[in-house]
């Protein structure tokens, strides 16, 4: 029998940071046609966005930016229905250089930064009624991750503040979830994995026989936006072309 839901989220107002490029403004724009009202921050202006895209210029390792951030968009809509933590990254590092520094910057992005913009939607959603978080994570939180361990221990500890957040905030309303996202053809995707053809390469190394795009992890964020996903709280899931192939299976006879 059918739901009788849609994936029509109009009259909702939703912030994604590290929304002015790349998979962040992937997901802007799929919010914004399904009707969403649509902020997103940065450090620095873009020269453009999608029609239905407000920019904020806002840090959100800071707390201080990521409250006044978030209650500027929350007061100029009079709600705030989704927050989508799509802010996050590294450069490449051996854990025994890095610096101090380097290692708390790490994890003010992709760790504290998501909790300072959890904490600063929590009023406004209870305001709402009730609302969506949507975090994104990373294969590196769930597996080994050389050469950017202090990034992988970050996304590890957003998967569990994400299940921690559901369990306190669904009596709110508050859904929590996290995507686990695999290897992504990103406009820096050259720098991470080579030129087209070692990126083909690690494509037909997938079950999917292809890297993920935007538009993948896009709509996996509608989904859990949507009343679609109701009753998904503290999920973790997977948008990862069926995970990475085990290396050792190359080294065995006949698989």
């Amino acid at each position: 029998m059918a739901s009788g839901v849609s994936l029509d989220l109009g009259g909702k107002v939703a912030i994604v940071t590290g929304g002015t490029r790349g998979l962040g403004r992937d997901i802007a724009q799929r919010l914004v046609e399904a009707g969403c009202k649509v902020a997103v921050c940065g450090r620095n202006a873009p020269a453009s966005m999608p029609q239905g895209v407000s920019f904020h210029a806002a840090d959100v390792r800071d707390p201080d930016q990521a409250v006044a951030f978030t209650n500027a968009v929350a007061d100029e809509h009079g709600r705030l229905d989704i927050l989508v933590n799509n802010a996050g990254g590294s450069p490449a590092a051996p854990a025994d250089t890095i610096s101090p520094r380097f290692a708390e910057a790490i994890l003010k992005l992709n760790l504290l930064g998501p909790f300072h913009m959890a904490q600063a939607a929590f009023a406004p959603m209870c305001a709402s009624g009730g609302g969506s978080v949507v975090n994104l994570a990373s294969v590196s939180g769930i597996r080994p991750s050389p050469g950017t361990a202090i990034y992988g221990a970050a996304k590890a500890g957003l998967l569990n503040l994400t299940q921690s957040l559901a369990q306190e905030w669904g009596v709110h309303g508050i859904r929590v979830n996290a995507i686990i996202a695999g290897l992504m053809a990103t406009e820096t995707a050259e720098a991470t994995y080579g030129d087209a053809d070692a990126q083909a390469a690690v494509g037909r190394s997938m079950p999917l026989q292809r890297m993920g795009t935007g538009n993948d992890l896009a709509d996996a964020v509608l989904w859990l936006c949507s009343p679609l996903a109701s009753w998904v709280s503290g999920a973790r899931i997977n948008v990862d072309g069926g995970g990475e192939r085990p290396y050792f299976l190359d080294l065995v006879k006949g698989a």
